[in-house]
């Protein structure tokens, strides 16, 4: 089991073998999979409205400012749940943070801070790996606003984004690379 394991967790490092990985993380629901799909260029991860779409990691990669990168998509992470999908997913996100050179943190803007996101911004903390905060789903008239909320999780950059329509998503990615090995 545990080299099964192993297997499943290196399973990244063949992806962009070479390639800086980031991943991304946050709670079902707030729009992984489409800022995912919006930086690799292409519709590699399902979006849809029901949670647990992502239940596996999926990689692709990016580059933006002539730096390549890869990046992981994750399911959406409930770190307390006790079902065997959402345990799996939470496993297979924990993977994909521990190969990573960073970490994009999803979040719902629109829906605000949640006691999950709290949960979240602790183990993501407790990582020590730079942690970029993606305010999705914000409306462009009134981004700073509706971000302004997670600044209080202590993470330096927090990015309002809107994923759908790519708002603040060159800003995001410009924060990013900077910052990449």
């Amino acid at each position: 089991m545990a080299s099964k394991l192993k297997e499943e967790e290196g399973r990244g490092a063949k992806q962009g073998a070479g390639l800086p990985l980031v991943a991304i993380v946050g709670r079902p629901n707030v729009g992984k999979s489409t800022l995912f799909n919006r930086l690799v260029g292409e519709r590699r991860s399902i979006v849809g409205d029901e949670p647990g779409i992502t239940r596996d990691r999926i990689y692709g990669e990016a580059e933006w400012a002539g730096r390549r990168f890869s990046l992981v998509d994750t399911g959406g992470i409930v770190p307390d749940e006790t079902a065997v999908i959402p345990s799996n997913i939470f496993r297979q996100a924990g993977f994909a943070i521990n190969e990573a050179a960073a970490i994009v943190w999803v979040v719902d803007a629109r829906a605000g801070a949640t006691p999950l996101d709290e949960e979240l911004a602790r183990l993501l903390r407790s990582t020590g790996k730079t942690v970029f905060v993606a305010a999705n789903k914000v409306d462009a008239a009134k981004l700073e606003a509706e971000a302004a909320e997670f600044h209080r999780f202590g993470f330096e950059d927090v990015m309002p984004v809107s994923a759908e329509i790519g708002d603040g998503v060159a800003e995001l990615l410009d924060a990013l690379v900077e910052h990449l090995p």
